[in-house]
């Protein structure tokens, strides 16, 4: 394998942050246990922050941001790992406090590292990304509340972003009738095909709530908005039914009562994606092989290159990207 490897570079001068395509070192890697030659990446809202300097996600330049990659393993100091070996890596803070997947090459702990599962290639593996096995993670909390098919419609928040259009094609594929929130009409066919039932104009959920209870609507819900948006759902919820905070689009307040959690029991389940314990990672990657229909998957992504994701990130910012994109590190 060659020592030099293309990467996307982040700098920071007079506070401002830069991007662009670089040629580094194997020597340049940060410390760790594995060398993985990287595949595909992907843009998700984090990364899109850190290419734009903002949130002070990232507190050390120069930088290769990146908060998922999968590719091959080409170099092991573990013996859980040996070259040849597929692999996932979503969190952990990778891309942020550590170098990550916008390159050709990254190294990482042996322990940051999922099997890829059967069924999954690298590129779809990253067209579901963090923001897919983020999804997975809240379908599984809805269960383990107690979520079943037949219980009711179950709400999807920003339901054509990411995150939100892999929850609606997981549920549906799971016998839930899905209602896709958004505001963005022209992706109405979109959602559909990916399996939503009803659609919710946006706009409804985000007034601050008229009255501490609404009408008992929602069997669940997946809630990537937060803010007024997620007080509404909490008041809109059926009796002991729960929604899976994912993330803050539409702001990190929650101009809520408690009045909800206390007449009806409902619950708010937060999703912590980043530092999610090994064995449930495994658990969700598995489940994502199984339970996400990989048409729908298709259907939702489309493909960039490094040099594209700096003219990319203001879009993410602002919901302007639909579905999910990959980053082909390769080309």
């Amino acid at each position: 394998m060659s020592s030099t490897f293309t990467a996307l570079l982040l700098e920071e001068s007079a506070g401002k942050v830069s991007a662009r395509v670089a040629s580094l070192s194997e020597s340049d890697l940060p410390p760790g246990e594995v060398t993985v030659a990287v595949e595909y990446s992907t843009l998700n809202y984090k990364d899109g922050m850190i290419l734009q300097g903002i949130g002070k996600l990232v507190r050390k330049y120069p930088h290769v941001p990146g908060v998922d990659f999968a590719g091959t393993v080409e170099s092991s100091t573990s013996p859980a790992w040996k070259p040849g070996d597929k692999v996932v890596l979503t969190g952990w803070r990778v891309g942020e406090s550590s170098w990550g997947g916008y390159a050709q090459k990254a190294r990482v702990k042996a322990s940051q590292l999922v099997r890829l599962p059967d069924g999954l290639t690298t590129k779809r593996a990253m067209a579901i990304g963090t923001a897919g096995f983020t999804a997975m993670l809240a379908v599984m909390a809805l269960e383990d509340n107690g979520l079943k098919p037949g219980a009711g419609e179950v709400l999807v928040t920003g339901a054509a972003g990411g995150l939100g259009s892999v929850a609606v094609a997981i549920l549906a594929k799971l016998g839930h009738p899905v209602a896709a929130s958004t505001g963005r009409p022209e992706t109405h066919d979109y959602l559909k095909s990916l399996g939503a039932s009803v659609l919710v104009d946006r706009a409804e959920l985000a007034k601050l709530p008229a009255r501490p209870l609404d009408s008992e609507r929602w069997a669940g819900s997946i809630d990537s908005v937060g803010s007024t948006t997620l007080a509404t759902v909490l008041t809109q919820l059926k009796y002991r039914a729960a929604v899976a905070s994912c993330g803050l689009a539409g702001g990190s307040d929650l101009p809520a009562t408690v009045i909800p959690f206390l007449l009806r029991g409902v619950r708010l389940i937060g999703i912590d994606s980043v530092m999610c314990p090994l064995p449930q990672r495994q658990v969700a990657w598995a489940r994502l092989a199984r339970d996400l229909p990989l048409d729908k998957l298709d259907a939702m992504t489309e493909t960039a290159r490094l040099a594209d994701l700096p003219r990319l990130a203001p879009a993410i910012l602002k919901g302007g990207i639909r579905g999910r994109l990959i980053v082909d590190t390769r080309g």
